[in-house]
């Protein structure tokens, strides 16, 4: 993989981790127009890389945040801040669940199958506009809310359903408010990328040898700004109803891509 390349699928990551148009689907759909010719493993260390590039940058989007928590749960009393992180531990369960059991049967299909990113990018495109006509409340979310969210995150592991796209539909078709719908969409995926991370560097799937440094070194910087810039946008424009816009784009980009594979 060249520098170029590693620019583009960097910047696609990063931007597209927390806009809801699916950044898996679109590392796909990028990784298929570019022509990506690389192993699976080296594949699988740009990806890993990118990711741990966005969940930093989420990081630190809501460093104070993180900070506050951290430090309300650490009076060990069941306050806010304990709540909120034991619903993101709730919330990691059924992903968790999903990763541990069918990691293999989930590589199968980040395997270059464009008609099944298209198809999911279409249903993106639904769950966008469904929420985007949701009255915005000022609801937090409930335990019974992150165990629903946490289900629709795993359902998003499928390229082409936006991960973000979906926890925030979900939580906001539950009756949440729409900013913290949004932060807690984004928090709570940070735990997975690092537990997913750890896991493969412990289990042996990633491996440098014969790694373009460089490449993953460019392509991770790409990721990281990109991911500050657009995990700001996304907050802003969940907050003032703007999903519409990118459920137009969702269902625009399903369509071409489900054409494409039949030309």
């Amino acid at each position: 993989m060249d520098i170029l390349d590693a620019i583009i699928l960097g910047v696609v990551q990063g931007l597209t981790e927390f806009l809801p148009v699916s950044s898996s689907g679109h590392l796909e759909l990028g990784k298929a127009i570019l022509g990506d010719n690389s192993l699976p493993q080296e594949s699988l260390l740009f990806t890993v890389v990118l990711h741990f590039a966005t969940a930093l940058s989420t990081m630190v989007v809501f460093r104070k945040d993180i900070v506050t928590i951290l430090k309300g749960a650490l009076q060990f009393q069941w306050n806010e801040d304990l709540q909120f992180i034991l619903k993101i531990a709730l919330s990691m369960i059924p992903a968790t669940i999903v990763g541990l059991f069918y990691e293999e049967e989930l590589e199968q299909l980040f395997s270059g199958n464009i008609f099944l990113v298209g198809s999911m990018l279409i249903v993106t495109a639904v769950l966008l506009f469904l929420a985007d006509k949701a009255k915005d409340t000022k609801k937090n979310v409930t335990f019974s809310n992150a165990l629903m969210i946490g289900i629709s995150q795993t359902i998003a592991i499928l390229p082409g359903i936006s991960r973000s796209g979906a926890t925030i539909s979900t939580s906001v078709l539950l009756g949440n408010d729409k900013t913290k719908a949004a932060r807690f969409s984004f928090l709570m995926v940070v735990p997975l990328i690092f537990g997913k991370i750890f896991k493969d560097i412990f289990s042996g799937a990633l491996t440098y040898e014969n790694s373009n440094f460089t490449s993953l070194t460019v392509g991770f910087a790409a990721a990281f700004i990109a991911g500050l810039f657009a995990c700001t946008w996304m907050i802003a424009l969940v907050k003032k109803s703007k999903l519409s816009y990118f459920a137009i784009y969702c269902a625009v980009v399903g369509i071409t891509a489900i054409i494409w594979t039949f030309l």
